[in-house]
């Protein structure tokens, strides 16, 4: 019988395995991505040098960086086969099931012909180009979900606009400012990669199996559709929404808190002394709400995270900031997972290139409470089960 107190629901608090991507650093209370602080690379770096620092370990020289971005660009287009397939599905589509299934198709696209499922997998090579491709291509994914629902076409890339600008230049068809595409950028590398969050353990499962990137990606997707983990910026907008403004919150937060309702966008499993990325996509919001003119949004915002800590001691996390700064740019409140995907793939894929380099099968054990074993009236074993019931263990060697 299985002590109780050795079951860690959740797996909380278990170690699983080694990982050189990122970590939170309990002496800072700082997440490091490859032993660099993400606000400093926020405040200093593009997206693309920081998705080079997860799958490389180190940031790129100048030469390194144009030539991702040479990569990236050339794959920045929609195909027109992932297209065919998004069109097939229903404009009421959540935009995850709709970049899931994008996902899904650009794989099995790229497989296609292969009789062996271990031909698939791919070597590191292989796997780092894959990574690359899927970071260049998840952008116009995520920006035509947008503009199908709005009844629009597509919109091409740019070449001359780099990764945060030109995802803000498909999604609405004009060319950003330059604070917007700075904030837009800051929130990419702050979501971009969290350590064995679920989404990144359900992709290191998944490639610990050996399957493929493509499969581990879209299991990812799966996982992050969750509002416990990447829906969470969703629900912060839902609920500023709800509130409607800053002299409503203490009468609103009084029925959530009687009625037991989780409010998204507060707490961290991981963060014991708030959330670290908090201040820094902060700073992001409010040089939108200076640039929109918004100040209801940080009168909201302000109101809800000060009665909130007071009440509860419980502090923001990345989503809370997030949702808002999101809203302002123009994204669609359902658009904001799909953009938290377009920035996770970068650690994922970091991820599954470092479990495919070290592979062990992810099988944990699981502590029964069912009936004891109990038998169908009248059933005879044959010999070969009663022969299997009694054979020696075999040894672990």
């Amino acid at each position: 019988m299985t002590d109780p107190s050795d079951i860690k629901k959740g797996l909380a608090g278990v170690v699983a395995d080694h990982t050189a991507v990122s970590k939170v650093n309990p002496d800072t209370n700082s997440l490091l991505y490859r032993g660099y602080p993400v606000q400093e690379l926020a405040a200093t770096q593009p997206f693309e040098a920081v998705a080079y620092l997860l799958w490389h370990g180190e940031l790129p020289d100048t030469d390194q960086l144009r030539a991702l971005r040479a990569t990236e660009r050339r794959f920045r287009r929609l195909q027109p086969e992932v297209r065919a397939v998004m069109d097939l599905l229903p404009s009421t589509t959540h935009p995850m099931d709709e970049l899931r299934t994008a996902v899904s198709a650009i794989g099995a696209r790229e497989t296609a012909g292969t009789t062996n499922v271990l031909d698939a997998v791919g070597d590191a090579d292989t796997n780092l180009g894959r990574s690359v491709r899927l970071f260049a291509e998840l952008p116009a994914i995520v920006a035509y979900g947008q503009r199908r629902r709005r009844g629009l076409e597509p919109v091409e890339p740019r070449d001359d606009l780099n990764y945060a600008a030109n995802f803000l230049w498909m999604t609405f068809g004009e060319e950003p400012a330059l604070p917007v595409v700075d904030a837009f950028n800051r929130s990419m590398i702050l979501y971009a990669e969290h350590s064995f969050n679920a989404s990144t353990f359900t992709a290191r499962v998944v490639t610990s199996t050996l399957s493929d990137m493509y499969s581990a990606v879209v299991a990812a997707i799966g996982a992050l559709k969750g509002p416990l983990h990447g829906g969470a910026n969703e629900a912060v907008k839902h609920i500023l929404d709800e509130i409607g403004s800053a002299e409503n919150v203490g009468p609103w937060l009084d029925r959530a808190l009687a009625d037991k309702r989780k409010i998204m966008g507060f707490g961290h499993r991981v963060y014991k002394r708030g959330d670290s990325r908090v201040p820094t996509m902060k700073a992001s919001l409010d040089a939108l709400v200076d640039f929109y003119d918004r100040p209801d949004v940080a009168e909201l915002y302000a109101a809800l995270e000060a009665e909130f800590v007071e009440r509860k001691g419980i502090y923001p996390n990345l989503d809370y900031p997030s949702g808002p700064a999101y809203d302002l740019i123009g994204f669609d409140t359902l658009t904001f997972t799909p953009i938290f995907v377009a920035s996770r793939v970068t650690g994922w894929t970091a991820h599954i290139l470092e479990q495919q380099a070290s592979n062990s099968l992810i099988r944990p054990l699981s502590a029964y409470n069912g009936p004891d074993e109990r038998h169908i009236a009248g059933y005879v074993p044959d010999a070969t089960e009663r022969e299997a019931a009694t054979r020696p263990e075999e040894s672990a060697a």
